[in-house]
């Protein structure tokens, strides 16, 4: 309701800028644009069930986009952008038909104001940018909504495509609203199959052979019991590297995006206490001192 009322001040507000407009279009141009505002009850009466309808109109078509419930990335972009598309074009109706109902002549407006068109012009610069890209974006299916993307240092999924802006979440629930012309530089990390990288350091002294034969079975219960992460049985990738007080061991799972931190966290718990019960604790840095 207050999105609603909001909305509708800013319509009257432009409203009131472009007759303003009017006036000093007379003056800067030198032309007479025939302004005669019509105030009277039956105008105002006319003006007011205009917006109510297209109002009404506009929630009708909103509750039907509802009902569409696309099951695809793809279908919830383009739903995404007749909503907002909607949105725009209601906007754009309520002000040039409200003008008219108020006796404004708005080819005239838009022929005569040629000063105030040129100024605007460079001020929505860019919101066309916006547009366009947003229409690229579409159309080249670059990323939908429902993709989880990396822009600028943000991750995050997209939860909505608009014909100006698009808004990305992250994890913690933080929303971004990223203007389509500034979408650069993409990463859209649901366009392939992600893995969840965990490493396990074990202490020099641990039997790496007789450790790596019982890898099998330990990865092969990590894989079943968690099955709802993990789309596979992890895998051993061997020894990464030899650091100062421990021999590095990395595993791999191969799990859907939107899991990935948790298949890690989840890789993490489970290896160590996996290790625990094979008699591998996890070591600490040691010092060998030597006294003559």
């Amino acid at each position: 309701m207050k999105n609603t009322v909001l909305k509708l001040f800013l319509l009257l507000a432009a409203l009131g800028l472009l007759l303003w407009a009017c006036s000093a279009a007379d003056v800067w141009t030198g032309k007479d644009i025939s302004l005669q505002l019509d105030l009277s009850l039956a105008a105002l009466l006319k003006l007011g069930s205009m917006v109510v309808g297209v109002i009404l109109l506009v929630t009708v078509l909103k509750l039907l986009l509802g009902l569409f419930k696309p099951k695809t990335h793809r279908g919830q972009t383009l739903r995404s952008l007749v909503y907002s598309l909607i949105q725009y074009v209601a906007a754009l109706t309520i002000l040039c038909w409200g003008l008219s109902i108020l006796g404004v002549n708005v080819s005239a407006i838009v022929a005569s104001v040629g000063v105030l068109a040129l100024i605007v012009g460079f001020g929505a610069e860019s919101l066309i940018a916006d547009v366009v890209t947003g229409l690229f974006m579409l159309f080249e299916n670059q990323c939908n909504v429902g993709d989880i993307v990396e822009v600028g240092g943000f991750r995050g999924t997209i939860q909505k495509i608009g014909i100006r802006t698009t808004c990305v979440v992250d994890s913690g629930d933080n929303v971004k609203i990223i203007n389509n012309s500034e979408m650069k530089n993409i990463l859209n990390r649901s366009d392939n199959a992600s893995r969840a990288v965990c490493d396990m350091d074990i202490p020099y002294e641990t039997d790496l052979e007789d450790l790596e034969a019982k890898l099998p079975e330990l990865l092969e219960k990590i894989g079943k019991d968690h099955a709802d992460v993990l789309r596979s049985v992890p895998q051993y990738a061997g020894v990464q590297s030899l650091e100062a007080s421990s021999v590095r061991l990395r595993f791999v799972a191969p799990v859907a995006e939107e899991n990935i931190f948790s298949a890690q966290r989840l890789l993490n718990r489970e290896l160590l206490l996996g290790f625990r019960r094979l008699g591998v604790e996890c070591p600490f840095p040691q010092l060998d001192v030597h006294s003559r």
